[in-house]
């Protein structure tokens, strides 16, 4: 789809002057730009300015896939949407500041989440892939159909202060799976939700994205396929480490077994709020437990800018990081509840407890947000 050069208006001409200036660019490659389609999965805090500066750019075709709605907890991070999105659905709102940017630009909205089932169709109707996912099951499921596809995967991701970008084409190069085989254990990694993350880190990440992106379409300047960059915030640090093709991946090594799309374990942020194979409680089952005695001993190992948020009362506060030096304060003897945020650190701490001979200990389902939703109207989710 799109213009040729001499369909382009004057219009065209004005907004993207400083494009065809450059002779790298040019007419030529601003057409290329407007025939070109992008497809961005996720529309949160790497989505956010990869969608911004694309439209901006005129890339003609931008897909995008989410199925979330706008937080109030987003903002920080996401500056696609704004105060009065809250609690609309991502997809309309980015849709509505993409037309505002550009309205020469085409958007198309998936809302739904990104399957085995629906994976390779959606990817196939686009010329590139953005990664702009924050949980491990659906960096494999994108990762996997570009590869079956031979799509590029501009990758990126954050964590804290600290952000990865690559290109992944294993036409070229190596995939995701080449650099990492498997997921981490689940709750070994938390999710940003869990962890935190500064706010401009995304930008960062998404800006490099958005570049690679151009530079793929325009065909021009050195890849980032084979090459990793790390960028850590705090020490305003970049580093770059080589990254070779997995002679036994399963995806796209010499002898690659995968065939088809293949749902991954949800690990990590994406079972956030489901409980492993430790005993569970409810919120509503711990209250009843606690007003009639049976439960007197409650660890919360959030951190204490967590704790002086919001607490259950009567909890004591045993940071995750400290839990293995302080186990003298945790009961061997009577029921002993473990909560933090949403049930993922938590489940994590039980984990490494039973590996401590521990055997009495429950997970508050849920954290103390879902104790906040059922339990105490007055704890505020944060």
């Amino acid at each position: 789809m799109g213009k040729n050069v001499e369909e382009m208006t004057p219009e065209e001409m004005r907004r993207y002057s400083r494009h065809l200036l450059l002779p790298e660019v040019g007419l030529d490659g601003q057409a290329a730009l407007r025939s070109a389609s992008v497809l961005l999965i996720g529309a949160g805090g790497l989505g956010s300015p990869v969608a911004l500066y694309l439209a901006a750019a005129g890339v003609g075709r931008i897909g995008l896939v989410d199925f979330d709605v706008v937080d109030e907890s987003n903002l920080q991070r996401q500056p696609l949407h704004h105060t009065s999105d809250v609690g609309r659905s991502k997809l309309q709102s980015a849709r509505e500041k993409i037309r505002s940017l550009n309205p020469h630009v085409e958007c198309v909205c998936f809302e739904e989440r990104l399957t085995a089932a629906n994976g390779l169709e959606i990817i196939s109707g686009f010329d590139l892939v953005i990664d702009g996912t924050d949980n491990f099951p659906t960096r494999y499921l994108v990762n996997d159909a570009c590869v079956l596809s031979g799509k590029p995967n501009v990758y990126g991701s954050v964590y804290r202060f600290e952000g990865q970008m690559t290109v992944f084409d294993a036409r070229k190069g190596p995939c995701y799976r080449c650099l990492y085989p498997e997921a981490p254990p689940p709750g070994l990694v938390p999710s940003c939700s869990e962890a935190g993350v500064l706010g401009v880190l995304p930008g960062v990440i998404g800006l490099l994205q958005a570049t690679e992106a151009v530079k793929l379409i325009l065909g021009r300047g050195r890849s980032m396929i084979g090459r990793l960059l790390l960028y850590d915030a705090l020490g305003m640090e970049f580093r770059e480490i080589r990254v070779r093709k997995a002679p036994d991946c399963p995806i796209c090594g010499e002898h690659a077994t995968r065939r088809e799309l293949i749902e991954e374990v949800a690990v990590c942020g994406v079972a956030g709020e489901e409980d492993g194979p430790s005993d569970v409680l409810e919120p509503l089952q711990l209250k009843q437990l606690m007003d009639s005695g049976a439960v007197q001993h409650l660890i919360d190992v959030r951190e204490p800018y967590e704790y002086t948020l919001c607490r259950i009362h009567g909890s004591v506060l045993i940071p995750q990081g400290e839990v293995l030096s302080r186990l003298s304060e945790i009961p061997r003897t009577g029921q002993v509840v473990i909560l933090c945020r949403s049930g993922i650190r938590s489940r994590h701490v039980i984990e490494r407890l039973k590996a401590e001979g521990y055997g009495n200990l429950y997970n508050l389902s849920g954290g103390i947000l879902a104790w906040g939703r059922e339990v105490d109207p007055t704890i505020e989710p944060y």
